[in-house]
């Protein structure tokens, strides 16, 4: 079992025991109804088969679920949370905890282009990885280092992201306007080793069950086209 530092383990009970108090400051309605998947974009990639893989950033709360949902996603070959937004200087758990190192807990998603797509990968994420809706947290986690960004790598990623976010918001999809940003990435550092793979690890974690667990869940049953059942694996 990983050795997990007291302050991250006594964080992340606060925050579950946290979440009941936080419901009452939340909005009332949920963010959209989850019964079923949010559209496909009308703009994506095409498929290439003279690229063994590509990489996408995803920011959307607590890095230790986003990696669960990704390595759950057919076609992603590794996701490896860490951090985006900041300077290499700071970006160590103990410090972007603070709120103050303009970081963003992120994954980094390296994926087979010919089998699923970048668009396909936001759609995961506006599904069921995030709700875009939350501005500077997610659920019981709550600072600007849990807010929601698209980190795109290029100018086609920036196009796809801003093309599906205006379609989803102009489609009505959430009942809330949509805060995710967009923003290029500047350099992604990756996270401590005790936080990799987390929630595969420790399934029946209090945190990981009210929190993860159901994200799971939900991709099998909202799309059971890009879900497998055996997650990959975080490798170093």
């Amino acid at each position: 079992m990983i050795a997990i530092p007291r302050p991250r383990l006594v964080h992340r009970l606060f925050c579950v025991t946290l979440a009941a108090a936080l419901a009452a400051c939340a909005p009332s309605t949920p963010a959209r109804n989850t019964s079923s998947a949010i559209p496909p974009p009308h703009i994506d990639t095409t498929t290439s088969a003279h690229e063994a893989s590509r990489t996408a950033v995803f920011a959307g709360g607590c890095f230790w679920g986003m990696q669960w949902v990704f390595e759950h996603v057919r076609g992603v070959q590794r996701v490896e949370a860490g951090y985006a937004g900041g300077q290499a200087s700071t970006a160590r758990y103990g410090i972007v905890s603070s709120g103050n190192t303009r970081h963003a807990e992120s994954v980094r998603v390296r994926y087979d282009p010919a089998q699923i797509s970048y668009g396909q990968l936001l759609r995961v994420y506006f599904s069921v990885a995030t709700d875009p809706t939350q501005r500077n947290r997610q659920g019981p986690d709550v600072g600007t280092q849990y807010r929601g960004v698209l980190f795109t790598a290029d100018a086609e990623q920036e196009r796809i992201a801003r093309a599906y976010v205006e379609q989803l918001s102009t489609a009505g999809v959430f009942n809330r306007p949509i805060v995710t940003r967009i923003q290029s990435l500047k350099g992604f550092y990756p996270a401590e080793a005790y936080h990799q793979d987390y929630a595969r690890q420790h399934p029946r974690s209090l945190y990981i069950v009210v929190n993860d667990a159901p994200k799971i869940t939900q991709l099998r049953q909202q799309l059971p086209a890009l879900y497998r059942a055996t997650p990959v694996t975080y490798t170093p």
